[in-house]
């Protein structure tokens, strides 16, 4: 299958920020501003986007549509921790968090969008016609 260009630059934008927040989860609760000194265990929260690794790879389309809807648990852990955390490196942290699951999500729409969008005209064209 061709991608077009949009999708290309959905895929690389995905994968980039992808890679960068299972970066930030681990850097962050082991080494940055973890809740207890020496590490946190809280850094095993990367560990559900490892599971999209395959799909990420493999341009999956399954694996990154159910990706776009696990990526807003990321994006509300951002929204909670960088407005309520009194560590100001931890707030700064989460708002890293929440910018980079909004892009993770934006490059996974633009790769997906046009395959849902051809599916719905084959579904539409495989439906009988009543006049």
């Amino acid at each position: 299958m061709t991608l077009t260009p949009k999708q290309v630059l959905g895929h690389k934008l995905a994968g980039i920020s992808w890679a960068l927040l299972i970066l930030l989860c681990l850097s962050w609760e082991i080494w940055l501003a973890p809740l207890r000194s020496g590490g946190s265990w809280l850094a095993l929260k990367a560990l559900p986007l490892l599971f999209l690794a395959k799909g990420m790879i493999k341009r999956d389309n399954y694996t990154l549509q159910w990706g776009s809807m696990l990526v807003w648990l990321y994006f509300t852990e951002g929204i909670v921790r960088g407005f309520s955390d009194t560590n100001q490196v931890s707030a700064w942290l989460a708002i890293g968090e929440l910018v980079l699951s909004l892009l993770l999500f934006a490059g996974i729409a633009l790769y997906l969008y046009p395959m849902k969008k051809a599916a719905k005209r084959l579904k539409k064209a495989a439906e009988p016609r009543t006049e």
